[in-house]
């Protein structure tokens, strides 16, 4: 099959909100010839992470858009547009395959429409986009709800966190500290031309300066490194786990802060960790397995908003690894510009309430309890912290210990940067002693 309708396909899907580019893109792969599924990963990525730029030039070239049944239509020409505008791909060869692709979908009639379009996109490229320039859709592409909200809620930061999300986000490793140390872990890598930065918030991060498969890692496949980014390593340091201590590990999948804080601290005491979703359970044991962490942990399969999993002993320290919008992560998943919509946050937000809620009676007095999201909204993020402190006279939010991103007044807020982390927020809440205590907000 023709890659450009693979990849129209796919997107096409997406954009009738049917699928996500995790869960549709592994496929398409797998029907690729092994020389093509480099540039049916770069047409979608690319193709999604600049859609509303092609969307908004697509408008502009079209007399009047696609019907909705030819939804396959319209991502042929996105991606059309953005070969054109992007790729190295010689422009008659990409107007040509992408114009095959009409006849593939049984649609011959649209062929004379796409190469009309993009012929007259490459004569008038300049001017178009001249012509775009004050259109805040297409100078940010982002939805026009999603630029409206940030710059909301802040007023300081919206324009850089928006031009971040569109830039490719760094492969980072984790360095297994049981198996060898970050200087020892550099050396083996340099020694095999791989080029590696030092994080500087984990101790345990380094950020390749050219993204590689992981077959092409030495030590990879024996559990010496993990790729997670910097930010969501920094959940492990926040928990300061102490030898012997209960600890659980809520929303687990796909198991990254849960094998990093195994990995840690040789002796636990009693580590658990539940996922509601079956195959994502499925992943999180398949990653304990690669780093040989199986035995170290309980998993169960159970909603982190219910008691049906849990044994009834309370946890030493609880990680809260929240259901979110994902929006700190847009760069690594550009579909979630498409895929999320403005009134999801409402009930995103009832939820992370509802497993806060649940949680903190399965904390001990004296624990201590992290929440994170990779989320950018206050609305996900700092003020459910509030609202739950508010509501609970045994709960105080303590200061993050971090020196990347913003402090707020509940919680620390971290943006994506550009060759760094990921957008991110992490709040600590700590449990009284004495349940009586009535002191609340900050301490």
């Amino acid at each position: 099959m023709n890659i450009r309708v693979r990849a129209a396909t796919l997107i096409a899907s997406l954009l009738q909100q049917r699928g996500s580019l995790k869960t549709l893109l592994p496929e398409a792969l797998d029907g690729c010839e092994p020389r093509d599924r480099p540039l049916l990963q770069q047409l979608c990525y690319g193709t999604l992470r600049d859609l509303y730029r092609l969307d908004a030039i697509a408008g502009r070239l079209l007399k009047r858009p696609f019907r909705e049944q030819d939804e396959d239509l319209h991502a042929l020409l996105l991606i059309g547009l953005y070969q054109l505008r992007s790729l190295r791909i010689p422009a008659h060869a990409a107007v040509s395959e992408t114009v095959d692709g009409a006849e593939h979908f049984n649609k011959t009639w649209a062929t004379k429409v796409l190469n009309a379009v993009l012929r007259r996109f490459q004569r008038e490229q300049q001017q178009l986009e001249e012509s775009l320039a004050q259109d805040e859709t297409f100078q940010w592409n982002h939805p026009k709800w999603m630029i409206e909200k940030l710059r909301h809620n802040w007023p300081d930061h919206w324009q850089a966190i928006l031009s971040a999300n569109d830039l490719q986000g760094p492969m980072t490793l984790r360095v297994n500290k049981r198996l060898l140390t970050r200087d020892k872990a550099i050396e083996l890598l340099n020694q095999q031309g791989i080029d590696v930065i030092p994080g500087r918030f984990s101790p345990q991060a380094l950020t390749l300066s050219e993204a590689r498969d992981t077959d092409e890692i030495p030590g990879f496949a024996d559990g010496a490194f993990s790729v997670q980014d910097e930010a969501a390593q920094l959940a492990n340091q926040l928990l300061d786990i102490q030898p012997g201590q209960r600890v659980l590990d809520a929303c687990a999948a796909p198991g990254g802060k849960l094998c990093h804080l195994l990995e840690a601290t040789a002796k636990h005491g009693d580590v658990v960790a539940v996922e509601m979703e079956p195959s994502r359970l499925e992943r999180t044991r398949d990653n304990l397995e690669r780093l040989r962490l199986s035995h170290e942990c309980t998993l169960h399969l159970g909603d982190a908003s219910a008691h049906d999993w849990w044994d009834g002993k309370p946890f030493d320290r609880i990680l809260v690894d929240a259901p979110c919008s994902g929006t700190g992560v847009i760069r690594r998943n550009p579909d979630i510009k498409v895929l999320r919509q403005n009134e999801e946050l409402l009930g995103l937000a009832s939820l992370q309430l509802n497993i806060l809620e649940n949680l903190w009676g399965m904390l001990k007095p004296g624990g201590r309890l992290v929440y994170a999201t990779c989320s950018v909204f206050p609305q996900e993020n700092e003020r459910i912290v509030q609202r739950f402190v508010k509501l609970h006279a045994d709960a105080s939010s303590v200061p993050v210990p971090l020196t990347c991103g913003i402090e707020r007044p509940f919680g620390r807020q971290l943006f994506p940067v550009e060759g760094g982390h990921d957008g991110f927020f992490y709040a600590i809440l700590t449990k009284h002693r004495d349940t009586t205590a009535s002191s609340r907000g900050s301490e």
